[in-house]
C-alpha cells in the first residue's frame, strides 16, 4: 500500500479488481484513449475514430473503460458493456481535479483514467435504452412547455399595447383572445390582426404537442411496473413517476435512500470549520428537473391533501411553509427510492425498522 496516495501497486501501474484501466475521452469525431500498457509499462495515449472505437475494444481483453458522463456517455457504456467491458462512468467533477496542465483531449482521458482509480470515487448508473427514451420525452414536454409560456407571453404583451388585458392562466386567454381581436377590428390593421390570429393557433398547436407526448407518456407508465408502484405515493403523478424511474437508473446504485435524496440536491449543504460544522440552504445538486417535480408534488400535498399525517401536520405547525414542502418532497423521494429498490407496493404509514446489530 503507497501511504501517500492509498492505493496499493495495482491501482497504480493502471489495474483495478483484475482489469486494465483505460481512460476514454469521447466527442463527436474522435476519441482519445489512455491507459498503460502491462507487458512493457509503455504509457499509451492514442487517438480513435469514431467509426473504429467499438472494433478497437472489440478485440481487447476485457477491461475496465473510464468514461466521463457527458453527451453520448450512456450509449458507449451500454455499447462497450455488450462487449464484455466494465464501464464506469464519472461525473465532471470527479475527473477535473486530475486536469494537469492545459486541457487537451489527452489531458482529459489521462485525468479521467486517474480518476476511475482513486479509492471512494462515486459513479453514475448507466441508463438502459428505455430510460432514455422515457427522458427524451421529458425533455421534448419541457421543451414545448417554454415555447407555449413565451409565445403566451408574448401575445399578452403585444395585445396589451393595443389596451386588452386578459386573466391569468393560458385557458383564459385562449378563451378571451378572439373576443379581443374582434373588438379591435377597427383599430389593428388586416394584416396585424390575421399574424396574431397565427400566434394563437401556434399556442393551440403547441399544447396539442404537449397533450400527444403525455399520452405517450401514460403508456409507458402503464408498461413499467416500477412506475406504477411508486404512482401510488401521494404527490406523485404521471411526470414525477416516469420522470424519477428514468432518472434514477438502477437503485442499487444508491446506498440508501438518504443517499439518493442528497444525490438529487433535497438536503443541507454542509459549512464547516474549526470542527463546527453549519447547515445551510438545499445543495439543489442533481437533476433540477426530477427535484421540480417533487417541490410541485410535495406542494400539492402540503394544499390538497385530506389526511396530510401526524408528521406532516407535526413540522408544519413549527416551520416555515417552504421549509415544510422541501422536507415533504425529501421524504417522497426516499419514499421513491425504498419502494423500488425492495420491490414493494407503498404502504400508508408503513414505518421502517433498522435491523438489530449483532
Amino acid at each position: 500500500m503507497n501511504r501517500k496516495t492509498g492505493m496499493n501497486a495495482g491501482q497504480i501501474l493502471g489495474t483495478l479488481d483484475g482489469l486494465q484501466v483505460v481512460g476514454l475521452d469521447i466527442a463527436k469525431l474522435v476519441f482519445q484513449m489512455h491507459t498503460v500498457d502491462m507487458a512493457t509499462g509503455e504509457i499509451v495515449n492514442v487517438q480513435i475514430k469514431r467509426a473504429k472505437v467499438l472494433e478497437h475494444f472489440a478485440n481487447r481483453a476485457p477491461c475496465l473503460v473510464g468514461i466521463e458522463a457527458c453527451g453520448g456517455a450512456h450509449h458507449w457504456a451500454r455499447e462497450l458493456s455488450a462487449l464484455g467491458h466494465t464501464v464506469r462512468l464519472l461525473h465532471a467533477k470527479a475527473v477535473r481535479p486530475f486536469v494537469s496542465g492545459n486541457k487537451t483531449d489527452a489531458a482529459d482521458a489521462r485525468a479521467i483514467w486517474l480518476a476511475v482509480q482513486q479509492p471512494g470515487t462515486k459513479c453514475v448508473g448507466v441508463k438502459s435504452l428505455a430510460q432514455q427514451a422515457t427522458l427524451t420525452l421529458h425533455r421534448q414536454r419541457e421543451l414545448l412547455m417554454k415555447m407555449r409560456t413565451m409565445q403566451t407571453n408574448a401575445l399578452r404583451g403585444l395585445l396589451y399595447e393595443f389596451g386588452a388585458t386578459f386573466a391569468k392562466g393560458s385557458r383564459a386567454l385562449l378563451g378571451e383572445v378572439e373576443a379581443a381581436l374582434e373588438s379591435l377590428s377597427n383599430k389593428l390593421p388586416q394584416m396585424v390582426a390575421d399574424s396574431l390570429r397565427e400566434q394563437v393557433q401556434r399556442i393551440k398547436a403547441l399544447g396539442e404537442d404537449i397533450a400527444a407526448i403525455e399520452k405517450r407518456l401514460v403508456l409507458q407508465l402503464r408498461q413499467n411496473a416500477d412506475m406504477q408502484r411508486i404512482a401510488e405515493i401521494p404527490g406523485v403523478g404521471l411526470l414525477t413517476a416516469t420522470a424519477a424511474i428514468a432518472t434514477m437508473g438502477d437503485p442499487s446504485a444508491f446506498r440508501s435512500a438518504r443517499e439518493f435524496c442528497a444525490w438529487l440536491g433535497l438536503v443541507p449543504k454542509q459549512w464547516g470549520t474549526g470542527g463546527k460544522v453549519r447547515l445551510q440552504g438545499i445543495s439543489k445538486r442533481g437533476d433540477s428537473y426530477l427535484r421540480t417535480l417533487l417541490i410541485h408534488g410535495a406542494r400539492s400535498v402540503l394544499h390538497h391533501a385530506k389526511e396530510p399525517g401526524q408528521w406532516l401536520e407535526q413540522i408544519q405547525a413549527r416551520r416555515p411553509a417552504n421549509v415544510v414542502i422541501v422536507a415533504q418532497a425529501a421524504k417522497m423521494a426516499r419514499t421513491i427510492w425504498a419502494v423500488t429498490a425492495r420491490q414493494q407496493e407503498y404502504q400508508r404509514g408503513y414505518r421502517s425498522v433498522r435491523p438489530q446489530a449483532a
